[in-house]
């Protein structure tokens, strides 16, 4: 390998995982266990480590588009695609009640390089809605033609920088990226151009209460759950009436764009979309912007910026949750939207709903969420579709007075 040669996409996590996990096996100066190394993980904890590390900001979700893919060829899944790369999903069974779309998307906010200046710097666009205060002093994975080129946003520093200045958010024009390049020539070399998706680089962490730490819980959480609750609809052959097409959309992030497209390819009768949830349990954040909190359980949005869901379809979600003994947490908030929406559009229009798993700090490079929240959201989304047959599905969409 020559100094200008990145190393492939594998070997960059690879090597950049083992770093992490060996510093998450060491103890603390009390003398009490760090957070577990990988071998400690049980399945659905690697799952989420691997779906929340792999980058892949809208429109360059192939890394997630690769794990989504390998998990349902494993379970023996059939396996479409749509003209924007989403992933139709199919497990065997030969169930004839109602097709069912479960969603989540593969996507995560991210930035697109824009150009390079000639001293090296990268100037970039946002992907979605990263909040321009998360940008500065981070680090990065540019998703270049030769592989994984890592990165860091600049930061002025505070010795120069004026006293007026210092509580001021830079402004996406201040941003740039820094890969360590001295000219154009550098950077090309490096296999990074215009056009390339960089996503941010964070690494997944075990943190206390049965929390874990990891970047784009919006929505590699939601791919957990589907995948998950799959894994389980297989092991345990657990008998779903209903016809469900596990759906992972692209381009959530810059207007639902994939499941504008799937949806036309699964023709749905029923939809049932899976987020990350908006936790409103920690300081600066209220009941009045959402009411999600970690471990109350996995949340219904009663209302959001794209939908009012299905009425019928949210109460059975509710009934169902409380014969099964899950707690579900109501939200209701603005200023989010989900591929839900694109569901409920779809023709003359579908029953569809969003459940999600709460989730704090959403959008910047590390959020939390809780493993119990998580497990509750895959049993509950079992114990629905195991009730969902024809009879139920045709109460849901009527409208007969």
């Amino acid at each position: 390998m020559t100094p200008h040669t990145p190393p492939t996409r594998r070997g960059f996590f690879a090597t950049f995982g083992a770093a992490a996990l060996a510093a998450s096996s060491t103890t603390s100066a009390q003398g009490r266990p760090a957070a577990p190394a990988s071998a400690a993980l049980d399945e659905t904890a690697r799952l989420l480590k691997s779906l929340s590390e792999a980058p892949g900001p809208s429109a360059f979700e192939e890394e997630v588009r690769k794990i989504v893919v390998a998990e349902y060829t494993g379970l023996g899944a059939t396996i479409e695609y749509d003209g924007l790369g989403s992933v139709l999903a199919a497990l065997p069974g030969g169930a004839t009640g109602p097709r069912v779309m479960v969603t989540a998307h593969m996507d995560e906010v991210g930035l697109i390089v824009q150009h390079i200046t000639p001293d090296g710097f990268i100037r970039v666009k946002i992907l979605g809605g990263i909040l321009e205060q998360a940008l500065p002093d981070q680090r990065w994975t540019i998703l270049g033609r030769n592989g994984p080129v890592p990165a860091v946003t600049g930061l002025r520093t505070t010795h120069v920088l004026p006293a007026s200045q210092r509580g001021v958010v830079w402004s996406l024009d201040d941003t740039f990226l820094d890969v360590g390049a001295t000219s154009p020539e550098d950077v090309e070399r490096l296999g990074v151009r215009p056009g390339d998706g960089i996503a941010p680089l964070t690494e997944f962490l075990v943190l206390p209460n049965g929390r874990y730490a990891g970047k784009a819980w919006d929505d590699r959480v939601g791919l957990g759950v589907m995948i998950a609750a799959a894994r389980r609809i297989r092991a345990e052959n657990i008998r779903v009436p209903a016809q469900v097409l596990w759906v992972a959309t692209t381009q959530e992030e810059i207007g639902l764009r994939g499941a504008q497209t799937a949806v036309q390819k699964a023709r749905p009768e029923l939809g049932i979309s899976i987020e990350a949830g908006v936790s409103a349990d920690y300081p600066a954040i209220g009941p009045t912007q959402a009411q999600e909190r970690l471990g109350g359980g996995p949340g219904l949005f009663l209302l959001d910026s794209s939908m009012i869901p299905n009425r019928k379809l949210r109460d059975f979600f509710f009934d169902v949750a409380q014969e099964a003994r899950i707690p579900l947490q109501p939200n209701v908030l603005t200023g989010y939207g989900e591929d839900g929406a694109e569901i409920q559009r779809f023709d003359s229009g579908r029953p569809s709903v969003n459940m999600t798993v709460p989730t704090r700090y959403l959008h910047g490079h590390t959020g939390i969420i809780q493993r119990s929240d998580f497990d509750r959201a895959v049993e509950l989304l079992i114990q629905v579709l195991t009730r969902l047959d024809s009879t139920k599905a045709g109460q849901i969409a009527s409208f007969v007075p």
